[in-house]
């Protein structure tokens, strides 16, 4: 039987969403083992002179303990 635990992070990047959930994908493999999935929760922006600057991802990704 396996437990699973969930933790939320956020994430950026100045090319868009999609990107952005690569970086947070990214970073949490490096200290989570066994991840699982992750669900995005939250989108956002920065906006600077009308324009996006940056894109922002909140999710929550879920990774099986040891």
């Amino acid at each position: 039987m396996a437990v699973a635990r969930v933790t939320k992070i956020t994430a950026a990047s100045p090319k868009g969403f999609k990107e952005a959930v690569d970086e947070g994908m990214s970073r949490a493999a490096k200290t989570l083992r066994g991840i699982t999935g992750f669900k995005v929760i939250s989108l956002k922006g920065k906006v600077e002179k009308s324009k996006v600057v940056e894109y922002r991802v909140t999710m929550e990704v879920t990774f099986v303990l040891d």
